[in-house]
């Protein structure tokens, strides 16, 4: 675990409602900045198998 995380964690209590639901909110937008290929590329395939069942 980086330091940096575990410096939020410790202090995770003082941080108000509304601090809290900002962390999630950047936490949750750098997650999906970063795309997987093989995940997208799997995604594609289901879909498309899921159509063709349709």
């Amino acid at each position: 675990m980086s330091d940096a995380l575990k410096v939020m964690l410790e202090n995770i209590e003082q941080l108000s409602t509304k601090e809290k639901s900002l962390a999630a909110h950047c936490l949750l937008t750098a997650m999906d900045i970063k795309v997987d290929s093989d995940v997208e590329s799997d995604w594609v395939k289901l879909s498309e198998s899921r159509s063709a069942e349709l």
